[in-house]
């Protein structure tokens, strides 16, 4: 169960990156609404993390949260934000991707 609140703690984490995005691409009110959604979606991903590592290894937990994140933000930078897809960085979002699951297969 601990490993579910983790993975959702983690797309929690491109959330609140990708309203930090959204609110450097605004201005006005909406830049406000933007941070707002940061602000929430940061305080939730870290209570569902301090909730995962109540019981998984504080390492692999933070690992495994933040490669989430890293990975998820960089797909949504490529998908909503325009940043380059390029081979290299497809590669190393799949190795990234590949040492999540060898942490969270590891951490027995």
């Amino acid at each position: 169960m601990n490993w579910i609140i983790l993975i959702i703690a983690g797309l929690f984490e491109v959330a609140f990156a990708s309203c930090l995005g959204k609110a450097k691409e605004t201005s006005g009110s909406e830049m406000y609404y933007w941070f707002a959604g940061f602000l929430v979606t940061m305080t939730i991903s870290m209570l569902l993390l301090i909730k995962a590592t109540q019981t998984l290894p504080i390492g692999t937990a933070y690992a495994v949260w933040t490669g989430i994140g890293a990975v998820g933000t960089a797909l949504m930078g490529m998908l909503f934000f325009k940043d380059p897809v390029t081979f290299w960085r497809i590669f190393f979002i799949t190795t990234l991707i590949g040492s999540i699951i060898g942490l969270k297969a590891a951490s027995h």
